[in-house]
């Protein structure tokens, strides 16, 4: 490899690629994995109870109707962390393309019917948005999730242990809480016996 690397310095990004197309893969349904949802250019959409509902109802629809599982996750400012598998007919990859596309969808009426008043942010961000999916021949003419949620397979308990934990430390590293159970929108608080969230959970 490194001497391909040497020869042929235009084969690097390909391999790359390939690499990191093998690793962000789906292979086995029957497996639990950690995905990422993350707004373009990392923006604080979820600061607003608004939009953070969307996402929630959204969860609460693949979970009844589309064999979605979930078993840890957290809502950050401008992106989520979750720990999912799926039961039944429905594939992961196509759970997560539905809950992206509705809870883009929604979001996008929301803010668009919001006045500056309510949300002082929407013109700069509706227009950060449109542009995005202007450029990205994925979209039609608006974007709000990055592209790729960098599906990884965990494949011991040790693994969905510690993405777990890195899940619920999440708001803690940001600094945004003292301890993990105290940030309302995380498994955190259904892990640690204090109150149960607003996902419904299988426990790890």
């Amino acid at each position: 490899m490194l001497l391909l690397f040497t020869q042929h310095p235009s084969y690097i990004y390909y391999t790359v690629v390939l690499i990191m197309s093998r690793k962000y893969k789906i292979r086995d349904q029957e497996k639990l994995y950690f995905v990422t949802f993350t707004v373009i250019d990392w923006l604080d959409v979820f600061i607003r109870d608004e939009y953070r509902t969307i996402v929630v109802n959204s969860i609460h629809y693949c979970q009844q109707n589309k064999g979605l599982e979930v078993y840890g996750y957290c809502i950050m400012t401008s992106h989520i962390h979750l720990i999912i598998g799926s039961k039944g007919t429905h594939k992961i990859e196509g759970i997560i393309r539905d809950l992206k596309s509705f809870t883009s969808r929604h979001i996008r009426k929301a803010m668009e019917s919001m006045d500056e008043v309510h949300e002082s942010r929407r013109t700069w961000m509706l227009k950060r948005m449109y542009t995005a999916g202007k450029y990205n021949p994925n979209n039609k003419d608006f974007q709000f999730w990055q592209q790729h949620s960098h599906p990884i397979e965990l494949s011991s308990n040790e693994m969905i242990d510690q993405r777990l934990e890195y899940i619920h430390l999440n708001p803690v590293a940001a600094g945004f809480v003292d301890t993990p159970e105290a940030w309302v929108y995380s498994s955190a608080r259904d892990y640690a016996g204090v109150a149960k969230g607003y996902v419904e959970l299988i426990y790890i």
